[in-house]
This record gives C-alpha cells, structure tokens and sequence, in this order.
C-alpha cells in the first residue's frame, strides 16, 4: 500500500487547541504523501485548483466535498468559479496544518 493510499484510509480526529501545527521535515513528508498539485503555502495551508469542463460539474465536485466534510468533521474553505475549484485547508485551533488536513486533502484527490 502506496502512503498516499494509507492518508486515505484514515479519519480525520478532533484537534484541540494547542496543539502544534506541523513544521519542517515533518512537514515536508505530509506533503510528500499527496497527489500532485497540493502546495503548502506558508507553512500554514494547504492549497490545490481543480479544473472542470463547466460549471455544474465543479459544483457536483463541491458539493461532494461538502459532504465528505461534514462526515470527517473537517472543513476546508472552498472556492467556486467556472470550471475551477479551489480547496484550502488548514487547521483553524491551531492556525496551521495538522495532519487531518493531509488525510481530508487525499480524500478529496479520490471524488475528483
């Protein structure tokens, strides 16, 4: 089983406040895990654009997003126009990136 595949089979878990945000090395190996396209911005977020043909299919794709969301308990800002999405994650308790934005980013590489 490809890492990439292991970040999918996870759940996303509560995160409390003051927890620490990943950083460095570790990272860099998160990141490693995804699909291409995923870029960390800052070291804050986590950042891909989907393209679509048109506009009803970005929006299925977002509503699928939704979705899967609601059922990991994690919710990215999503970012609508036409034939694109835009996804960004991150952890808001602790103003950075966890690893349940990892796990949420490779569940969303499968619904596209």
């Amino acid at each position: 089983m490809d890492a990439r595949a292991a970040l999918h089979r996870q759940e996303c878990t509560p995160c409390k406040g003051g927890t620490e945000s990943l950083k460095g090395d570790l990272l860099s190996g998160y990141r490693k895990q995804l699909g291409e396209g995923w870029e960390v911005v800052e070291e804050t977020r986590l950042e891909k654009e989907f393209r679509f043909p048109d506009f009803r299919r970005a929006l299925e794709f977002v509503n699928k997003v939704g979705e899967l969301a609601e059922v990991e308990g994690h919710h990215p800002d999503l970012f609508l126009s036409w034939g694109r999405v835009k996804v960004s994650l991150w952890t808001h308790k602790i103003n950075g990136l966890h690893e349940n934005d990892f796990i949420l980013a490779a569940k969303i590489d499968t619904l596209y």
